[in-house]
């Protein structure tokens, strides 16, 4: 076995399966056995044991051992509460991104004001700079740049369907969907905003996030021009912008603009 003081835990981390155990137990908060810990990553619980003892090694967790009857004794294991490293944890922006909307309640008036705020964040993504893809090409860009792995067609000659391959906010979806939809909704119009003015979201269909599959419906979408022709600094946000959400009491955002 290797010694704890031979051990790096930031060297330890490296390895994504440890990473992975470590960010697990963090977000457990409790011990777990090493046969539920390799359950939940699917793997064997052999493998999952050998990196257990190196992270026990290396003083990032502590382990209890407890007989049985019958066989090897059961080791549970948790995190040590003086061996976290001293750089963020694994998964430490998923977890404030789940704190943050955890703590929005999903009431209208509050998804309203994520909606706008998620416009304003839409419109500061493009910035002015102009650009000599067309306003479609630049949108599945930019969905592609921010994770959803778009998949793009066309409904008609005047509609733009994306259907989000992945959503890359899963974690916090899971925690709040009303707060997370409303955002990217209101995202989505922003960037529409600073594309093409005569863009109109039409639809916007959330769907579970560890299937992903969003539908986004754009109308209205020249494909022909350049967005560096059509937009120069942008319109100001007073500049008729495509019509947000107006929420559903308890639910999703609503899906008709």
């Amino acid at each position: 076995m290797t010694s704890a003081a031979s051990e790096n835990p930031q060297s330890v981390l490296t390895q994504p399966t440890r990473a992975r155990l470590f960010a697990r137990l963090s977000r457990l908060g409790r011990p777990s056995g090493t046969v539920e810990l390799a359950a939940e990553l699917g793997l064997h619980p052999s493998g999952v044991r050998v990196h257990l003892e190196r992270l026990h090694a290396a003083g990032l967790i502590v382990r209890e051992r407890r007989p049985q009857p019958r066989g090897r004794p059961r080791d549970s294991w948790q995190i040590a509460t003086d061996g976290v490293p001293r750089h963020d944890p694994p998964d430490a922006y998923q977890q404030l991104a789940r704190l943050l909307v955890a703590s929005i309640p999903p009431r209208p008036a509050r998804l309203r004001e994520v909606e706008r705020s998620g416009q304003e964040l839409g419109r500061q993504l493009m910035g002015s700079a102009g650009s000599a893809a067309t306003a479609e090409e630049t949108l599945a860009r930019v969905f592609s740049v921010l994770g959803f792995a778009p998949q793009r067609e066309h409904a008609n000659a005047a509609t733009t369907v994306f259907k989000l391959g992945s959503c890359p906010y899963r974690e916090a979806v899971r925690e709040n969907p009303s707060v997370v939809c409303a955002l990217h909704r209101g995202l989505t119009i922003g960037l529409l905003e600073r594309l093409d003015p005569a863009g109109t979201l039409k639809t916007f269909l959330p769907t579970d996030p560890d299937r992903a599959g969003c539908l986004i419906e754009v109308q209205g979408l020249d494909a022909r021009r350049s967005t560096s022709r059509r937009r120069g600094v942008g319109p100001s946000p007073q500049h008729s912008p495509p019509r947000a959400a107006t929420p559903s009491s308890g639910g999703a955002p609503s899906l008709s603009p």
